[in-house]
């Protein structure tokens, strides 16, 4: 099974798989100076055992893509934001709110011109593509905005700190919780996915996209 796992990442890493796999089996207390594996020697999966391989099927399957505000993304980028817009630093949870509220605003109208009620889920055991299956089960499957759903989560964020040592105020990165959206969707190219938005700086976008041919929620030819 080790040995499978090595040839997987030999392909999958953008290090040394060597270094990869050997950094991973010390994560999980594995004895690695029992492990034999000749770097040079190992082969792919469809050279190893292409004596039993009919064909490879190539495609994409899930499709993940993330995206930030490039400049407010750090929170030393942040800091020199505030400072070039004149703000104090400890005014940052003033600073941030309107925007919070003005992405709230933008979701509501979304929803109100798509006639879909936001769904608010409170619960992290519930699995938000059964509750979209619902909506699709009752509506009908359909392209474009397929539902909406909310959700608090955790989510990238900066404090104010005052360092007395060298005198200087600055903001920290750390972990907080917003309220996220979840834009689902049905593209008749691109599948099934959602657009996920949380509603405090610095904005980190995930867009999830699920190929059609995979997706249960498309069509299929």
């Amino acid at each position: 099974m080790v040995k499978i796992l090595y040839r997987l990442l030999l392909k999958a890493s953008s290090v040394s798989p060597g270094i990869a796999f050997t950094s991973i089996l010390k994560s999980v207390n594995y004895p690695v100076k029992h492990l034999k594996i000749n770097v040079n020697k190992m082969e792919l999966l469809t050279s190893t055992y292409k004596e039993r391989i009919s064909g490879v099927l190539s495609c994409f399957d899930r499709l993940i893509i993330t995206g930030t505000l490039p400049q407010i993304c750090y929170a030393q980028g942040m800091t020199s934001y505030l400072c070039g817009q004149g703000e104090r630093i400890f005014d940052y949870p003033k600073f941030a709110e309107p925007f919070k509220n003005q992405l709230r605003a933008n979701a509501q109208q979304i929803a109100k011109d798509n006639n879909i009620e936001i769904e608010f889920v409170a619960k992290s055991h519930i699995r938000k593509e059964d509750l979209v299956k619902k909506v699709l089960d009752k509506k009908g499957i359909h392209t474009g905005l397929a539902h909406i759903i909310s959700a608090m989560e955790a989510c990238s964020s900066y404090k104010p700190w005052h360092d007395k040592e060298s005198g200087k105020t600055f903001l920290k990165g750390t972990q907080g919780k917003c309220l996220h959206y979840y834009f689902y969707f049905i593209d008749p190219y691109l599948g099934y996915g959602y657009v996920r938005v949380p509603t405090w700086r610095p904005f980190k976008l995930q867009i999830y996209i699920v190929h059609t041919q995979w997706s249960p929620f498309c069509p299929q030819t």
